[in-house]
């Protein structure tokens, strides 16, 4: 997986791209990440890149011209699937599903915006969707592209020692995750539930489902409502029931 990140600040993107399970991924060339500072593409002799508001307004709006011939200058390698992706808030809502779908392409344009956004020609022509990571305003797009390079880089093969983590966190099964324990058994006077002890992993599966179900109901009712009129199997209904 390759990312392509448009930046006025690529500065942002170091300690990011060596950090971790980013930066051990970096290293390993399971993904790669390209900064591309839109300011190197400006013809104004001032490396200007943006301008006031047609209409009036407060704020400054980013000029096409930069933002299109820093994207003409990224090469896509042959046969690789992309999509230009610019982060704005009033874009689609990542969930983890749409991380699912981003998973498949070989190559992410993640756009950048600054100021009170962009030339919406540029959007119009150049971007494929726009894409928002929650009902908040940012400073600019580059915390945003971090968590879509984050969210994404997960689903990538090998990226994650254990496959099985990706899968089972919260969202992945379609429920927020269940409660984690580790040593010491007795912290405190608070023990570690006793089923996670007993080594009985069918046991341990029902408990933790159970646990999601319940920390669902009561924080994202939403997602437990969607859960519970799934296809699940006899086993899944009846825990179910114990949280009706």
């Amino acid at each position: 997986m390759i990312f392509h990140i448009m930046t006025l600040f690529p500065e942002q993107f170091e300690a990011f791209k060596q950090t971790s399970i980013i930066g051990r991924a970096a290293q390993s060339d399971l993904i790669k990440l390209n900064t591309i500072q839109i300011r190197d593409f400006s013809l104004d002799k001032h490396k200007k890149v943006d301008d006031a508001p047609f209409g009036g307004g407060a704020g400054m709006v980013m000029t096409v011209q930069p933002l299109k011939d820093a994207l003409r200058s990224i090469v896509v390698e042959e046969n690789h699937l992309k999509r230009v992706i610019y982060l704005s808030p009033r874009g689609e809502t990542l969930t983890h599903d749409k991380v699912i779908e981003l998973s498949t392409y070989d190559e992410l344009i993640l756009v950048c915006g600054h100021y009170e956004g962009v030339d919406q020609r540029f959007i119009d022509s150049y971007v494929d969707e726009e894409l928002s990571i929650g009902d908040y305003v940012l400073t600019g797009g580059e915390l945003a592209a971090m968590v879509v390079v984050d969210s994404v880089s997960r689903l990538v093969s090998e990226v994650l020692k254990n496959s099985d983590s990706s899968e089972e966190e919260s969202f992945a099964m379609g429920l927020l995750e269940y409660p984690h324990y580790t040593r010491p058994t007795d912290y405190e006077g608070k023990l570690v539930p006793e089923v996670l002890l007993s080594g009985n992993h069918a046991k341990i599966n029902d408990w933790r489902l159970e646990q999601a179900l319940r920390i669902t109901k009561e924080r994202r009712p939403d997602l437990y409502e969607t859960y519970i009129k799934g296809d699940h199997s006899k086993k899944v209904r009846e825990i179910i029931k114990k949280v009706l």
